[in-house]
C-alpha cells in the first residue's frame, strides 16, 4: 500500500475516533471520517492492539490487512480516512481459514459501513 493511502499521524488517528462513524463484526471494528481536503484517495489506519497477540503476530495481521485493503482500494469511498481495528482472535482465525477468509471478513466490514 502506497505512502498516501495510509493513516499515521495521531491527530489522524483522534479524528477518527472522534468525529467519526463506527461499525463492528466479530473480528474487526472500521471506523472513518469525511475529510474535507482535496484528497481524493481514501486512507487506511491499522490499530493492533497487544491483546491480539506479540509482535510477530500483531505485524503480520497488519501486513495482511493491508493487502487485503489494496485489493479493495478501488471499491472503497475516497475522501475519507478509515481506522481498522483487530479484536483478539482474528490471527488465529485467519491462520485457520486462510487469507480468502481474511479478504472477506473485510469486505463484510466495508459493506456494513456502506449500509
Amino acid at each position: 500500500m502506497q505512502r498516501r493511502h495510509r493513516l499515521s499521524r495521531s491527530k489522524d488517528f483522534d479524528a477518527v475516533y472522534r468525529q467519526g462513524r463506527s461499525v463492528a463484526t466479530r473480528y474487526l471494528v472500521l471506523s472513518w471520517f469525511d475529510r474535507e481536503d482535496e484528497a481524493a484517495e481514501p486512507r487506511l489506519g491499522l490499530a493492533v492492539p497487544k491483546a491480539v497477540g506479540g509482535a510477530v503476530a500483531r505485524n503480520r495481521i497488519k501486513r495482511q490487512l493491508r493487502e487485503a485493503w489494496r485489493g479493495r482500494l478501488e471499491r472503497v469511498p475516497a475522501r475519507k480516512d478509515y481506522v481498522l481495528k483487530v479484536k483478539p482472535g482474528l490471527p488465529e482465525a485467519v491462520d485457520a481459514q486462510g487469507f480468502e477468509w481474511l479478504g472477506e471478513r473485510v469486505d463484510e466490514v466495508l459493506g456494513k459501513a456502506a449500509a
